[in-house]
C-alpha cells in the first residue's frame, strides 16, 4: 500500500527507509520555500526587501559583513545573476546607500561600497530584523533552531553543487 504523506510504494518493492527520508527531505524543501515566500512578503512590507523582490538588506549586509565587493562577487554569492545585482547595486545608489569606488586589482569593474547612510541604514534594518526575530518561535529552543539551521544550510548546499553540475 502506498503511503500518499512520504510516497512510499511498498507493492513495488521501494525501500521504506529511503523512500521515507525522500518524502521527507521533500517536505522540508517544500515547507522552506513556503517559509521564504512568507519570509519575502514580510520583508517587502518592512522594508528589508525592495518591492520588486531585491534583496537590498542582503546585499547591504554582505559589504558590511565582508567589505567593498564588485557586483559579479556579490552575485556569486547568491542564485541570481550579475545583471540583477547590477540593477539592485544601481537602485542602492540611486538612494545613497552604496557607491561604487575604484578597484585597484581591476580598472574596469568597479567595487561596491556602503556609503555612511547605507551603512546606518544597514543598522535599522538589522535590528529591525532582530526584533521581529525575537518574537518568533518562543515554542523552540536555541539548540533545535541552530541544528535547524545547519540542516537547511547543508541541504542549500547539496542543491548548489547539484545545480553548478547541471550549468
Amino acid at each position: 500500500m502506498a503511503s500518499a504523506r512520504h510516497g512510499t510504494d511498498r507493492t513495488k518493492g521501494a525501500d521504506p527507509i529511503a523512500d521515507g527520508k525522500a518524502g521527507a527531505i521533500t517536505e522540508l524543501m517544500l515547507e522552506v520555500a513556503r517559509c521564504f515566500f512568507r519570509i519575502r512578503a514580510l520583508g517587502q512590507k518592512t522594508g528589508l526587501i525592495t518591492s520588486w523582490g531585491g534583496g537590498a538588506f542582503g546585499f547591504m549586509r554582505s559589504l558590511a559583513l565582508l567589505g567593498p565587493l564588485t557586483v559579479p562577487q556579490i552575485a556569486q554569492m547568491r542564485p541570481t545573476s550579475r545583471q540583477r545585482m547590477q540593477r539592485l547595486a544601481d537602485e542602492l545608489a540611486a538612494e545613497g546607500l552604496v557607491e561604487f569606488i575604484d578597484n585597484p586589482k581591476h580598472r574596469r569593474s568597479k567595487l561596491v561600497q556602503l556609503t555612511r547612510t547605507g551603512a546606518a541604514r544597514h543598522s535599522e534594518l538589522n535590528a529591525q530584523l532582530l526584533a521581529i526575530a525575537s518574537t518568533m518561535g518562543v515554542a523552540l529552543d536555541e539548540a533545535d533552531i541552530r541544528k535547524t539551521t545547519e540542516i537547511v544550510r547543508q541541504l542549500s548546499d547539496d542543491v548548489k553543487v547539484r545545480s553548478e553540475r547541471l550549468s
